[in-house]
């Protein structure tokens, strides 16, 4: 069989690329005049040529992050551990790939790696705390982030989250001690006031945390949720007027504020006021679906109207965002009550025996965001 000449396979396929090999000096130097893009292709090169060289895919990781090309970069220093799993700095890199692609829970492993391997670094122990702390497992976040914030007291952004994180673990005093410091540092931040005013309810201040609200108030008075904070502390206090008041100011800034809308809707269900109380309650759960107390106070009210399957929907949805709570079965057992359904009542009213009643603080109502991560 007669074959083509090469030029003739030259010409008929003129986009043929054929491979070249390049050398660690060579990478190392591209990545060193910052010619970034080359120097991956030469490192990925080198990791082609030698598949086992855990130095070069450590390289060729540190040349993607370095092109925001993170979820190759932990690939990348993934390959590279797993030839050389005791290769300086890896695995910190690696938590840090991670993180910036906002993986906190996977970045834990490798952070705690890197601290392992080297207990006196001062970033390992941070950022291992920051990744905790945006897992949402505050009180392990605490438990790094405590003594980092010591070694750094000018680092604002670092005390506020594990302020945060204090708030988060219901570890009140430690909070109260954080905040209160940034709030020496900027006495009008509203921020800061709302949050010194999280950490006093927690600690069952509730008077001294609507003062701190009130401040925030005063200071930024079309601020998102402050009206909210304060009025749902009147709530709490059972200072219905106030309270009302507070909510209908955080609805002139946000008409579909679904907490106030919820809140203002139990006082107008506690000033037997029905028909608007279901009204604000209904544009809750259509704003969002998960307050709680909309869904509990629709129950109560349709069950008053004898509509009992809606009643019972509204209520079973209640029970499915808080199954701990008493008075969501206390108020089921009295629908099946009404219906005759006797053993169904029964069922209802012996959970309301088994579980009791517990108050949330203003944190966990607050939709405030938390402050952002930076490694």
């Amino acid at each position: 069989m007669n074959k083509l000449p090469w030029l003739a396979i030259a010409l008929l396929l003129p986009n043929l690329a054929f491979p070249q090999t390049s050398s660690p000096s060579d990478a190392l130097a591209l990545q060193q005049a910052g010619r970034l893009t080359e120097a991956a292709d030469a490192w990925r090169a080198v990791t082609q040529h030698n598949p086992r060289d855990a130095g070069a895919f450590a390289s060729l990781g540190v040349v993607l992050s370095r092109l925001e090309k993170y979820q190759d970069a932990a690939t990348a220093y993934r390959r590279a551990i797993a030839l050389d799993p005791k290769l300086p700095g890896v695995q910190l890199n690696l938590g840090l790939a991670e993180f910036k692609q906002g993986h906190f829970q996977t970045a834990i492993v490798p952070f705690n790696a890197a601290l392992a391997a080297d207990p006196r670094s001062l970033q390992a122990p941070t950022l291992l705390g920051l990744s905790y702390y945006g897992a949402k497992r505050f009180a392990d976040a605490v438990k790094y982030l405590e003594p980092a914030a010591k070694l750094d007291p000018g680092n604002t952004e670092l005390h506020q989250v594990l302020a945060q994180s204090c708030l988060g673990a219901k570890k009140y005093s430690c909070a109260l001690d954080e905040f209160r410091q940034i709030l020496q540092q900027n006495p009008d931040s509203p921020a800061a006031h709302v949050l010194v005013g999280e950490a006093l309810d927690g600690l069952g201040k509730t008077a001294e945390a609507i003062a701190e609200f009130q401040a925030a108030a005063k200071t930024a008075p079309q601020e998102p949720n402050v009206h909210f904070g304060l009025g749902y502390l009147y709530w709490k206090s059972h200072q219905y007027d106030e309270a009302r008041s507070a909510f209908e100011n955080e609805l002139s800034i946000d008409p579909h504020h679904p907490q106030a809308l919820a809140y203002l809707g139990d006082i107008e269900m506690k000033r037997n006021n029905p028909g608007k109380a279901l009204l604000l309650l209904q544009k809750s759960v259509e704003a969002r679906n998960d307050i709680r107390i909309a869904h509990l106070d629709m129950g109560a009210i349709l069950a008053e109207q004898k509509h009992y399957p809606e009643a019972i929907a509204a209520l079973e949805r209640a029970e499915k965002l808080a199954p701990a709570e008493s008075d969501v079965h206390f108020r089921l057992g009295r629908v099946y009550q009404s219906m005759g359904n006797k053993a169904a009542a029964r069922k209802e009213f012996a959970k309301v025996r088994a579980l009791h009643q517990k108050e949330d603080d203003v944190a966990s109502q607050m939709p405030a965001s938390p402050p952002a991560l930076r490694p």
